[in-house]
């Protein structure tokens, strides 16, 4: 694994430690592919990375239609908790995953630093 890479799946890991409940985070490219992740123990990181960039897209065309200006996040409420989107760099996107006790506030915080730090190294 190259130095960049190892950089990125370090932020991720310091992501998933840092948070109570967060159950996992991954970078993706916004066309879908995995660059980075630190999923639990059986996700299918294609299929992750796949919704993740549909959901993105859904959100621009809707942000883009409702002029709302340029998406920033996305965030996904089921009762089973959270999942939230959020741009990290122009061509990659910070996804993480979370049980309904997370506290999203630290969550989106946490993740804007995060954030912050791999579009500076993609």
């Amino acid at each position: 694994m190259s130095d960049r890479a190892d950089q990125i799946q370090k932020v991720l890991q310091e992501l998933v430690n840092g948070i109570l409940d967060l159950e996992g985070a991954a970078m993706v490219t916004t066309d879908g592919l995995t660059l980075a992740s630190a999923l639990p123990n059986g996700s299918d990181e294609d299929r992750v990375s796949a919704m993740a960039a549909a959901i993105l897209s859904m959100g621009e065309r809707t942000a883009a239609e409702l002029k709302r200006g340029t998406l920033e996040q996305v965030i996904v409420k089921g009762n089973g908790g959270y999942v939230v989107l959020m741009q990290a760099g122009p061509e990659s996107v910070l996804e993480a995953i979370s049980g309904s006790a997370a506290k999203l506030g630290m969550v989106l915080l946490d993740m804007k630093r995060a954030a912050a730090e791999l579009a500076r190294l993609v």
